[in-house]
């Protein structure tokens, strides 16, 4: 599928897919016998995954650390579980930190609903 489909399918710009081509977060791209991109279900599936490490609050950094791991093989396994451990648990932490908000400002809400606050 060309770069305007690919774009559509994974929600994200051509000049982001661009863009992470050219830091090779994205890579072996096919070309048409124009030049054109040609992109495939593997890229869609792994951009998919690199949205949601994104959608995670993965650093663009840690990303690209895991796709240079992915790109070694079989020997990055544990490496590559290790480093999604580690977001896991960040993760886990911004989720916790983030209901204890939504607790304070269901408290303050309930609060105005009973007429306490001034």
């Amino acid at each position: 599928m060309n770069i305007k489909s690919f774009s559509n399918l994974v929600g994200l710009s051509s000049h982001t897919l661009r863009y992470y081509e050219k830091i090779g977060l994205l890579k072996n791209i096919q070309r048409n016998s124009s030049g054109h991109r040609v992109y495939t279900s593997k890229d869609l599936t792994w951009m998919a995954f690199v949205k949601r490490l994104k959608d995670t609050a993965m650093p663009l950094e840690e990303i690209l650390a895991y796709a240079r791991l992915r790109e070694a093989g079989v020997s990055s396994l544990y490496q590559r579980q290790v480093l999604l451990e580690q977001h896991k648990q960040h993760l886990q932490t911004h989720i916790a930190q983030q209901q204890a908000h939504l607790a304070a400002l269901e408290e303050k809400i309930t609060l105005y609903e009973q007429g306490n606050v001034r």
